[in-house]
């Protein structure tokens, strides 16, 4: 008879909270050598980028002194809604598995079992076409070996389920064949190995190093050396990954399943609840046809918060981040008259210096009527138009309808502030059909959450949409404030817009903030505004 190995053999809210943030800072630290695993097309994959940052939103912000059963329902739900990839929507779901099962105060070792289990299943059910040799194949390992182990207590069973994932993942390369040439092991399945490892170590101290000696074994030659090979999962037939949300029933998104089946691969749909009253789904699948993918979600019920990435960009960023940096790059070649144009209508100036650097036109209310007649007779078969404010929209307004009666095509955008005309900008294609493109940029407006600081004579505001969050001696205070508020939503872009009164201490200390607490966040800062508010913040 075996005996129970030494360490806390019941795991509670508290377990819970320690495992997951020292999961978050393993992965964090080792992150960037297990996104190298994937090489296709260079080695500068998100595989565990991805994790991360669905775990951070999962558990960083979490409600204080919630029992183990509401924390782990409230982080599964924020998981789904932020999960980013197809890594972070596996592990999105495999934590809506543990909550299902995880339904007391307290987890013993044949309870943690049956919850790998059901954490295994549910992200495997949420699999179109699951495949051998992925953090599937891991979780699967993981999951029955971890059912073995438990009459002997909670750390034999946490420790064999480590030691189990750790085996798989380095069995993945005899399955997948891509990951043998490339000398490679899978990234998901690594990145759940540091997970479970971190488990065993909050449960006994010690520390466990299978996954990370798989990933010294295996890191990726120089990528000269490296055939290519392909990503996460799916083919490389397909250029795009699209992920949005879906407000709609559970037969609605099983139908949803086979449409996007037969538009790609790699479909992955995880909803809030395993039940039949499930209303938020978040869907994962590559394709060629974007438009497509995201009309057949529209088709089926409410699609917002959608995402694009093109995986032939050697960058390695997403669409949203890389297009940030460059606006511009999406428009037509100078010599080529471009399919479409952007008006930007906003009083900040030094805004609108910025957006015309970037190959916007850029107006205010009283010559938004020029611009978009110039737009027109330099050669855009349509114009859409993007206004910051009640005073610009009324303007744009009566100048896109005097181009409609003359038979052009314009329409209007209202954004609540001119960072949300940046997202819109972003994502903006003239290639696009002109309500496809409106739709993208509609989004993309609708995704970027805004904060603010205000100054008040009690002191400094925070301010979220409309409404007021506290009000803090100092502006740094302030400012970091508002950025965990709006990170820990799910951000991977923070815009950040000075206000008149603002300076660079300010930043400076929101800068330094969010690199430490939310270190997968980028960052962009653009001109100082002109007045108030102090400070102004996006969120992407």
């Amino acid at each position: 008879m075996e005996i129970p190995e030494t360490g806390r053999q019941v795991l509670d809210a508290d377990i819970m909270r320690e495992w997951a943030a020292r999961g978050i800072d393993t992965l964090t630290r080792h992150r960037r050598g297990v996104d190298e695993l994937n090489v296709f097309p260079v080695a500068d994959s998100d595989t565990a980028t991805n994790m991360v940052a669905t775990l951070q939103a999962a558990f960083q912000g979490a409600t204080p002194g919630l029992a183990l059963e509401p924390l782990l329902d409230e982080a599964a739900g924020r998981a789904l809604l932020s999960a980013r990839g197809n890594s972070g929507v596996i592990l999105a779901q495999m934590l809506r598995g543990l909550a299902d099962a995880w339904n007391s105060d307290e987890i013993d070792a044949k309870g943690f079992a049956a919850g790998l289990r059901s954490a295994t299943d549910a992200a495997t059910a949420a699999v179109a076409v699951p495949t051998a040799g992925t953090i599937l194949t891991v979780a699967e390992s993981a999951a029955s070996a971890a059912g073995k182990a438990a009459p002997f207590g909670l750390v034999s069973a946490a420790r064999a389920a480590a030691e189990a994932a750790a085996e798989a993942v380095a069995a993945t390369p005899g399955q997948l064949p891509a990951l043998a040439r490339a000398g490679v092991v899978d990234a998901g399945g690594l990145a759940l190995t540091v997970i479970l490892e971190a488990l065993v170590e909050t449960l006994t101290g010690s520390v466990s190093t299978g996954a990370l000696d798989l990933l010294e074994r295996h890191r990726v030659r120089a990528v000269s050396e490296v055939e290519e090979v392909p990503r996460e999962t799916g083919s490389e037939v397909y250029g795009y990954e699209v992920q949005y949300l879906l407000e709609a029933n559970a037969a609605a998104a099983a139908d949803l399943r086979h449409r996007l089946t037969a538009l790609g691969d790699s479909v992955v749909i995880i909803g809030s609840r395993a039940a039949e009253d499930v209303t938020t789904f978040n869907v994962h699948v590559h394709v060629n046809d974007i438009g497509a993918a995201i009309e057949a979600g529209i088709e089926r019920g409410r699609v917002h918060r959608i995402s694009v990435t093109r995986f032939d960009d050697t960058l390695g960023t997403h669409a949203s981040a890389r297009m940030h940096a460059a606006p511009a790059r999406h428009h037509a070649p100078a010599a080529a008259a471009p399919t479409r144009s952007l008006v930007v209508v906003t009083a900040a100036a030094r805004m609108r210096e910025f957006l015309a650097g970037e190959g916007c036109r850029t107006a205010t209310s009283a010559t938004v009527g020029t611009e978009l007649a110039a737009a027109l007779a330099n050669g855009a078969a349509s114009v859409v138009v993007l206004a910051d404010s009640p005073e610009t929209t009324r303007a744009a307004h009566q100048a896109v309808e005097a181009v409609r009666d003359a038979g052009r095509q314009a329409t209007v955008l209202r954004t609540i502030t001119v960072v949300q005309a940046v997202a819109a900008v972003a994502v903006h294609d003239p290639d696009r059909p002109l309500d496809d493109d409106v739709a993208a940029m509609a989004e993309a407006i609708r995704a970027c959450r805004t904060g603010e600081l205000r100054s008040e004579a009690e002191g400094i505001a925070v301010v979220v949409g409309e409404a007021d969050c506290g009000v803090f001696d100092t502006p740094e205070d302030a400012a970091r404030d508002l950025a965990d508020r709006l990170c820990a939503d799910g951000a991977e872009l923070l815009t950040v817009l000075p206000g008149a009164g603002s300076n660079a201490g300010i930043v400076t200390a929101l800068s330094d903030h969010v690199h430490e607490a939310w270190p997968l966040v980028e960052i962009q800062q653009l001109p100082a505004g002109d007045d108030e508010p102090l400070l102004l913040l996006g969120a992407e």
